[in-house]
């Protein structure tokens, strides 16, 4: 089981737990403003854009090369940015802490 928390842009903050599926999914599940997951967790849509706390960022790791070109095209792209469809839910990553962007 994996706690995940959320931090909106509203500075809301929204803890959520789960043992599988995608952190894209469970922020969904969960109402977290400014997660849209419009392309329903397939990459292409960016509407799931997060910064990983800094101190997280090995447990989630680096975005792969699809995720990094569509990252490059946002906005607010820094080197702790991923999109939370293509972060898997793990023990690995419990307890991470989120920024959404939008």
């Amino acid at each position: 089981m994996a706690k995940i928390t959320f931090i909106t842009s509203d500075n809301e903050t929204i803890v959520a737990e789960a043992s599988s599926g995608s952190v894209m999914e469970l922020a969904k599940d969960n109402n977290v403003t400014g997660i849209d997951g419009d392309c329903g967790g397939v990459c292409s849509c960016a509407t799931c854009h997060v910064h990983v706390a800094a101190g997280d960022f090995d447990k989630v790791g680096a975005p792969g090369e699809i995720e990094a070109d569509m990252l490059e095209l946002e906005d607010n792209y820094n080197e702790h940015s991923r999109l939370c469809c293509q972060i898997d839910i793990s023990d690995a990553i419990d307890g991470v802490t989120l920024h959404v962007v939008n």
